[in-house]
């Protein structure tokens, strides 16, 4: 059984302040050893129901943020970033029998995190086919493209709220819940812990049809906070404006989506 882990930061457990997420600050040592112990407590969640294969994507920023010597000999790591348009789900193919997320936040424009945002910090909101969208929601669907099904999810209480509610029966650990620039945690050994036997009874379960729902056709609108980046982004082929700051593209094919949003995004 092969499993698939996309892994974030804003959503580790303790975190709340953007120093603690970026490599250029003292503060990110700390965070960068939470985050990684987060991700091999569900490691070894997924072996002990069976897994005999783990590939890791390190999805946060730089792509380079996990300590490679604390992960497990039966691990595989995708570090950096290839330009794919799988972007945070690099690495996965139909082969994998389940993807899971950890360290993961709420979406650009919530209040369930002092760090919130949807890829980076130029976009406002992102919506898809009418609805405020999060990077679970386009990761989940990236995966469903591949027939994977999300089965468990790590973070703060909006972004496991949401995760419940686009894939009935994923299961979800929250780690924290944000008010204002604060955030209530639970301690680092607890989140661990809940997420070593979250992944193990999700894997355990039946899990084969935890896939969310399909659009026959997809509208993606990015919300830019500068009217610049709407304007370079609307020559892209096939998108048109959307109002002020927004750009937005149409397509059934969900794969085509994560395409333009490479080139949109940036």
């Amino acid at each position: 059984m092969k499993v698939f882990i996309s892994a974030d930061i804003e959503g580790t457990a303790g975190i709340v302040h953007w120093d603690e997420a970026e490599r250029t600050h003292a503060d990110w040592t700390e965070f960068r050893a939470l985050m990684t112990a987060e991700v091999v407590a569900a490691c070894e969640g997924a072996r002990a129901a069976g897994a005999t294969e783990v590939v890791l994507k390190d999805a946060h920023d730089s792509g380079r943020n996990l300590i490679l010597d604390r992960l497990p000999d039966y691990v595989r790591i995708v570090r950096g970033w290839s330009g794919h348009p799988d972007a945070m789900m690099f690495g996965l193919d139909p082969g994998f029998a389940a993807a899971i997320y950890t360290g993961y936040h709420s979406k650009a424009g919530s209040e369930g995190n002092p760090l919130a945002h949807t890829s980076n910090m130029r976009i406002s909101r992102l919506l898809l086919n009418g609805e405020v969208a999060s990077e679970f929601t386009i990761n989940a669907l990236c995966a469903a493209g591949y027939g994977v099904p999300s089965i468990f999810l790590a973070g703060d209480a909006g972004i496991c709220s949401e995760a419940r509610a686009m894939v009935p029966g994923l299961k979800a650990v929250e780690t924290l819940e944000g008010t204002g620039r604060a955030a209530i945690s639970i301690s680092p050994a607890w989140s661990r812990r809940l997420i070593r036997e979250g992944v193990a009874e999700a894997l355990s379960g039946d899990f084969a049809q935890v896939l969310p729902a399909q659009a026959e056709r997809y509208e993606l609108v990015i919300e830019f906070n500068n009217p610049t980046d709407a304007y370079r982004a609307g020559w892209y082929p096939g998108a048109y404006s959307h109002g002020p700051r927004a750009v937005a593209v149409k397509h059934a094919d969900f794969a085509e989506i994560l395409r333009a949003l490479v080139f949109l995004k940036v």
